[in-house]
C-alpha cells in the first residue's frame, strides 16, 4: 500500500468528525447527557474546546490509522476491515470503557459502551475511507 494522500486523510477525518456530531448530539444526545448526570433536555452552550478538541483528536487518530495501514501493507478491503476492528475494539473502545469507569460518571459502563461503540464505528469508517479514497 502506498502512503495515503492528504485529501484522503482530510476526507476521513471530516467524515468521522461528522459521525461524532451525529452520534453524541443527534442520535444519542439525550442518552449521552443522562449518562453524564446532566439534564437530557438541557441545551447548554458548549465551549469551542468541545468541538476543537475531539476534532483534533480524530485527525490524529486518522493519521495514525493511515500510517499503520502503510506499515502493515494493508492492501485489501478485508485487511482494512480487520485493522479497523483491531484498532477500534482493541485500542479505542477498550480505552473508552476504561476511562468511563470513573467515580465522576454516574453510569460508567453505559457511558463507556456508548463511547466505545462510536470509536469502533469511527475506526472502521476511517480505515475504509483511507482504503477507498486515500490511496495514491
Amino acid at each position: 500500500m502506498t502512503l495515503p494522500n492528504p485529501i484522503g486523510i482530510l476526507v476521513a477525518a471530516f467524515a468521522v468528525m461528522m459521525l461524532g456530531w451525529l452520534w453524541f448530539d443527534k442520535l444519542f444526545g439525550r442518552r449521552y447527557k443522562a449518562l453524564l448526570g446532566r439534564d437530557p433536555a438541557g441545551a447548554g452552550d458548549p465551549s469551542p474546546l468541545y468541538f476543537a478538541g475531539p476534532s483534533l483528536c480524530m485527525l490524529v487518530t486518522t493519521v495514525a490509522i493511515s500510517v499503520l495501514m502503510h506499515w502493515l501493507a494493508v492492501d485489501t478491503l478485508s485487511q482494512t476491515i480487520g485493522l479497523g476492528l483491531l484498532v477500534g475494539v482493541g485500542l479505542l473502545a477498550s480505552t473508552a470503557v476504561n476511562m468511563g469507569i470513573n467515580p465522576n460518571i454516574p453510569r460508567p459502563l453505559a457511558y463507556g459502551f456508548l463511547s466505545a461503540s462510536y470509536f469502533t464505528v469511527a475506526s472502521l469508517m476511517i480505515s475504509i475511507l483511507i482504503f477507498l479514497i486515500g490511496r495514491r
